[in-house]
């Protein structure tokens, strides 16, 4: 009996995180918006429908130690391992179940609370209109009034053309039955030969040379789910949204925080094609014809309620943002989707002297005389949208920091075995932050030693664990062959993990 619905999971999915799923992320995209956010300074409850390898479910809980979390996921692969990781960093408020969305929309699962918030990741166009009515039963009988929920899906019209690649590829698959990574192998290869012998579709449709690029390079697992499920069917806002009313939910924003700002990113044309629109879901839509929008990140809430200008900007000036690279690093040249913002010199470069003696709240940076009058949360939304730099609420000082670190070490610790889990736990965010290889390894060295250790001392420790799993590294595309060009190479990270990733580290309590 096929329990998958079409769904491919003989191969795990890659083991990604989401900061977008963080309730710390989301009530500040919430409060950006105009609405009103959850409270997490007190006790809330957190679900993840579908949560993969469970990378991000474990990191929220461990950064968020108030929270009660819950996820599930159908595959008992992913339940495994998501289990592992949990139990190895002793997490006590994630709960990790084996289930499909019918059992969860049917209340076949025992003592479930209401939740304050519900996410899910890509999942909601990989499956069929079944479970996509099952995912919206469950929100209807779970989530809280004013609850949030957040989605990301393929989105219309951005995948059109792509559309009969993905039916190319599974039309390939089906006729050679097998391990769906295999089947993705070749498949892909197949359509490279497409490709070579100059088809009109790949020659009208200039655009798809980044997918087909990933086709011959991206990781395999990926690539099985993003292309490889048989209800697989981007969908346009309109219909999601209408989905989603049936649960009593209103969208009220984007996770792509800088979509808050309309002028950072559409023409004045287009704003004004959007005034003289009077309804909002079909502007939003239309915003998406503008960008051809291929991928959306949406927040729904159950229960709208509009903040009042000072409430909002009480909400904003509380929130704190912090610089997550160097000084000499932060850049004013910022991209933002499709749109590429320039910062005003004078006024970024104060906010980078700011930060750099630590982090700042939006009021304290508001009182700077430079910046008196500025949008400050526009210029932190740039810089956060950038990746420069992340927001935060302001927690009480007795916030259990254990859990994240516990999770920290055992992340850190993988790399003896792989490069899967990328992220790690920060609870002065209440989310995940990436972090490489190279930062993990020496997060790992660093937290297991009693006594300080030089640049040179930290590169040879590195140098001893990298070899002993067989890896090197690359410089210029090839792998560095001698013990002292591999040491060379890691000790100019270790300065730069000593000198500037360290007071990180414990400036974001991880």
């Amino acid at each position: 009996m096929d329990w998958t619905s079409g769904y491919a999971s003989d191969i795990e999915y890659t083991a990604g995180f989401y900061r977008e799923q963080s309730p710390a992320f989301l009530n500040f995209a919430c409060v950006l918006n105009g609405y009103e956010p959850i409270p997490i300074d007190q006790p809330f409850t957190y679900f993840e429908l579908g949560f993969g390898r469970g990378l991000t479910a474990n990191l929220l809980a461990a950064a968020n130690p108030i929270g009660e979390f819950y996820a599930a996921d159908f595959n008992p692969a992913h339940v495994a391992g998501a289990r592992q990781l949990a139990n190895a960093a002793k997490l006590t408020n994630l709960r990790l179940l084996e289930n499909s969305f019918a059992d969860l929309a049917e209340g076949q699962v025992d003592d479930l609370p209401q939740f304050d918030f519900i996410t899910l990741h890509g999942i909601y166009t990989w499956v069929t209109a079944e479970n996509r009515q099952h995912i919206v039963r469950f929100i209807s009988r779970y989530l809280k009034p004013g609850g949030i929920v957040y989605v990301s899906y393929n989105a219309m019209p951005g995948w059109s053309a792509a559309l009969p690649l993905q039916r190319l590829l599974m039309e390939h698959a089906e006729l050679f039955p097998n391990r769906t990574d295999l089947q993705m192998k070749g498949a892909a290869e197949f359509v490279n030969q497409v490709e070579q012998v100059q088809a009109g579709y790949f020659n009208a449709n200039a655009g798809l040379k980044a997918r087909l690029d990933m086709l011959k390079t991206g990781n395999v697992n990926y690539l099985v789910h993003e292309y490889m499920h048989k209800h697989w069917q981007p969908m346009y806002f309109a219909d999601v949204a209408r989905d989603f009313a049936d649960a009593k939910l209103d969208y009220v924003g984007s996770a792509e925080l800088h979509r808050a700002y309309p002028a950072l990113f559409l023409s004045a044309d287009q704003i004004n094609l959007l005034s003289a629109t009077p309804d909002a879901t079909f502007r939003e839509t239309l915003k998406d014809y503008f960008l051809n929008t291929g991928f959306r990140k949406d927040i729904f809430v159950r229960g709208t309620r509009r903040l009042a200008g000072l409430r909002q900007r009480e909400w904003l000036h509380q929130v704190g943002l912090i610089a997550l690279m160097p000084r000499s690093a932060l850049n004013l040249e910022m991209k933002l989707g499709n749109a590429t913002i320039n910062g005003h010199p004078e006024i970024y470069n104060t906010v980078f002297d700011a930060l750099s003696d630590g982090p700042k709240t939006l009021g304290e940076l508001a009182r700077i005389p430079t910046l008196q009058g500025r949008n400050i949360a526009e210029i932190a939304t740039i810089l956060t949208s950038s990746g420069q730099t992340a927001f935060y609420f302001p927690t009480t000082a007795d916030t259990d920091i254990e859990p994240a670190q516990r999770l920290n070490r055992v992340i850190a610790k993988q790399v003896k075995y792989d490069d899967e889990y990328q992220a790690l736990a920060s609870p002065l965010l209440g989310n995940g932050i990436s972090a490489n290889y190279a930062e993990r390894l020496m997060y790992w060295i660093l937290t297991e030693q009693s006594q300080t250790l030089s640049a040179e001392q930290l590169a040879e420790q590195a140098w001893q664990q990298m070899k002993a799993s067989g890896r090197k590294i690359n410089r210029d595309g090839k792998p560095l062959d001698s013990d002292a060009d591999n040491i060379a190479q890691l000790t100019l990270t270790a300065k730069h993990i000593l000198t500037h990733a360290v007071a990180l580290w414990q400036n974001l309590k991880m």
